[in-house]
């Protein structure tokens, strides 16, 4: 079963987890999402919550509903997607991490050192 955080409510949470798993490229564009109610059965959660998480997916422009058929990932949303992610870190998660660092006296050069140790370890 599916662990829910006490940080923000659940529809954000699997609103989420859909844009990830669209970023990741596990639903592609054209790609249908599971359907409210096996999504509701599958983490055990109200119908309810997921239809609010489907609708913010819908309002962002990155699912469109058919009628009778279900909801789509559209063109164009993993772009979207990764444009919004990227906007947000650059002037939301950055200066937060700048100032992190800030508080606790990393250098410029031992930050640098850092970086290139994780990512030659992530190749």
């Amino acid at each position: 079963m599916q662990q829910w955080n006490d940080d923000q409510p659940i529809y954000r949470q699997l609103r989420d987890r859909m844009v990830g798993l669209i970023m990741e490229g596990a639903y592609l564009e054209g790609d249908a999402i599971p359907s409210v109610r096996a999504v509701s059965s599958e983490y055990q959660i109200n119908h309810l919550t997921v239809s609010k998480a489907y609708q913010e997916l819908v309002d962002e422009g990155l699912v469109e509903k058919r009628r009778g058929l279900g909801m789509f990932v559209i063109e164009g949303a993993r772009e979207h997607i990764s444009k919004a992610e990227r906007e947000k870190f650059l002037s939301i998660e950055l200066p937060q991490l700048l100032q992190r660092i800030a508080q606790l006296g990393i250098s410029k050069k031992e930050l640098v050192e850092h970086i290139n140790t994780a990512l030659e370890g992530a190749e």
